[in-house]
């Protein structure tokens, strides 16, 4: 059988490592601290981040959506007039979308918010 009680020297061995107490010298401290200051100072200079604004892709999709769909009309359309009358109103939806996005984006005033942040590795937010 195994005797469970504990070994002493084992016990001495855990105490004393348990009162080591490792601090390195101040200079290495202070040489540390002062290049870990340094690169925060190098990091907070760069930009935080890219910032690409996608304000203007909804009034750009929707034109070339309409444009096509107005080529499309004088192409297919046998028509002259019946042809120049739907591609008429197809340009017309494309520069009211134009007008809309704008005043939309005016009113509202989310310019900011339709905005995509890329931020760049190891920079401090």
């Amino acid at each position: 059988m195994r005797d469970d009680r504990s070994n002493p020297d084992i016990e001495e061995v855990i105490r004393a490592s348990m009162k080591m107490t490792d601090v390195p010298a101040p200079e290495l401290n202070n040489t540390l601290k002062a290049a870990l200051y340094q690169q925060e100072a190098v990091l907070r200079k760069q930009p935080a981040a890219h910032k690409l604004s996608l304000w203007y892709l909804p009034m750009v999709l929707n034109l070339i959506t309409f444009s096509l769909l107005a080529v499309f009309a004088l192409i297919m359309i046998e028509n002259i007039y019946l042809s120049y009358f739907a591609a008429g109103i197809c340009f017309y939806a494309g520069a009211a979308g134009i007008v809309l996005t704008i005043v939309g984006i005016k009113r509202a005033n989310i310019k900011e918010d339709i905005t995509i942040r890329i931020e760049k590795r190891g920079v401090l937010a």
